[in-house]
């Protein structure tokens, strides 16, 4: 199972990051949750951009590109080995950074490729 940082992670049932933060759990996957409110989704408490976790695979983006500045050295350093760009939150600037980085970088939506077996 790859363990997926949700990036924009919101208590909000309402959200994608939410509904993915559930479905991942429901199959097995281990996840980290990042945002700015405090609270909890699918058992895992939301943790700030802070610490660096070096076991990721995948971080799953959830931040509008007009707020993605912020996170880049925090993707870059996570070093995931892929990068999904929900829709909405696709960023030439970021997916070049990532891409120069060895990060794949893929354009979907990660409902869809779970709902698919894509994931």
């Amino acid at each position: 199972m790859k363990k997926t940082l949700i990036l924009g992670a919101s208590t909000n049932p309402a959200r994608y990051s939410y509904l993915v933060a559930n479905k991942l759990t429901r199959k097995g996957h281990t996840i980290v949750n990042v945002g700015l409110k405090q609270g909890s989704v699918a058992g895992v408490e939301i943790e700030p951009a802070e610490t660096v976790h070096t076991d990721i695979d995948t971080i799953t983006l959830y931040v509008g590109p007009r707020n993605q500045a912020v996170y880049y050295d925090y993707i870059l350093d996570t070093k995931p080995r892929r990068l999904i760009m929900n829709p909405g939150t696709e960023n030439p600037e970021l997916s070049e950074k990532a891409t120069a980085a060895g990060i794949e970088v893929v354009e979907a939506c990660t409902l869809v490729m779970l709902n698919t077996g894509q994931f």
